[in-house]
């Protein structure tokens, strides 16, 4: 029979609550929940597989760490159902950071560099590829996920928690994160190198795009957040985004990651010169009245700021209204004036996305 997670105010407990949790969480928790009886419950991944052990609660504290759980976002999900509306997870991972950091200072140079790449190339293969995975985590393995500081916001965001705060501490990071609406689909693990990010179509029809991955897995889950913590940079993207891979810059230089847009061009999802493909997130970002006007037209490959080179989200809204307005009295010069303007700042000026 599985017991029930640990209550603070559980008078038939037997140990308390904060001599089961760690001083960071406790600390976590005291500034986020309050009142007299926060509901507060420590819970394993065996207890949240028996739903009958886990009462809601305004709080949860996580037992293990996320890097020790095989399905990290099946049991954040799981979790999540268990929390109240406007409660809070409480849990701690050790990162890909802060592990390279202990094993720099546990074995002198040059040892400790080999240990950490042979480390992380095996944690990385056995956890990542599909078909390793199920020998890398076979039961009693007591193997791990390797995890950066980035993928573990990216997790919560996707399993529908916003990350309030994260703390370092004693080889940890120890994060807070408050429950948001259910996800209205599953996250699935996105680590190939092509990925397919849902983009608004013509008349509002979504479509997903092809592109090289240049962000770390589950990227596309953290726009609000980033945007909420960093905002816009000039050209309208998003300001010392955490996200990009250092590969991922190189590629963006140089358009590599666009080649698997030709899939869509083929597709006719979209066309060679037209308005930004973009995210329900980053739309939401443009005046009201210019939204359903945008949906009318067909996104496309080569947008029209690499023709005026806006700087903020208004120069941007701007430029693209310039554009619709010209397109509408002519398509075909416009796209092409467009187009060879477009190629001549990119290959002449060394105009470049970042």
């Amino acid at each position: 029979m599985t017991s029930k997670p640990l209550n603070p105010h559980d008078p038939d407990s037997n140990k308390p609550w904060k001599a089961q949790a760690p001083p960071p969480l406790v600390a976590l928790v005291k500034r986020y929940i309050k009142g007299n009886n926060p509901l507060i419950a420590l819970v394993s991944a065996k207890q949240a597989e028996h739903k009958e052990a886990v009462q809601p609660a305004n709080g949860i504290i996580l037992r293990q760490r996320l890097n020790d759980l095989p399905k990290v976002n099946a049991f954040l999900m799981e979790l999540h159902a268990y929390i109240r509306e406007g409660g809070y997870l409480f849990g701690c991972v050790e990162t890909i950071q802060l592990r390279k950091k202990k094993l720099m200072a546990s074995y002198p140079s040059p040892l400790n560099r080999l240990i950490y790449l042979a480390e992380t190339l095996f944690k990385r293969a056995g956890a990542r590829v599909a078909f390793l995975r199920p020998l890398y985590f076979r039961p009693g393995s007591g193997r791990s996920w390797p995890m950066w500081e980035i993928e573990v916001l990216r997790r919560l965001c996707a399993c529908g928690y916003y990350p309030e705060e994260t703390t370092e501490s004693d080889g940890l990071l120890y994060f807070c994160a408050r429950k948001l609406a259910t996800p209205s689909n599953f996250p699935k693990d996105r680590c190939g190198p092509i990925i397919s990010l849902r983009r608004v179509g013509k008349r509002g029809k979504h479509f997903y795009m092809h592109k090289f991955r240049t962000m770390y897995p589950y990227s596309e889950y953290l726009q609000e957040y980033i945007f909420n913590n960093n905002g816009l940079q000039k050209g309208g993207k998003f300001k010392d985004d955490p996200r990009i891979t250092h590969s991922g810059r190189f590629m963006r230089r140089y358009w590599i990651d666009e080649i698997p847009n030709l899939i869509n061009l083929l597709k006719l999802e979209i066309k060679l010169f037209g308005l930004r493909p973009i995210s329900d997130h980053y739309l939401s970002l443009y005046p009201e009245s210019f939204q359903e006007q945008r949906k009318r037209f067909k996104p496309g490959m080569i947008p029209p700021e690499y023709v005026d080179r806006p700087k903020t989200i208004e120069e941007i809204v701007e430029t693209e209204m310039r554009y619709i307005k010209a397109y509408e009295r002519s398509p075909f010069l416009t796209d092409l004036k467009y187009t060879v303007r477009a190629l001549y700042n990119i290959i002449v000026k060394k105009v470049r996305s970042k």
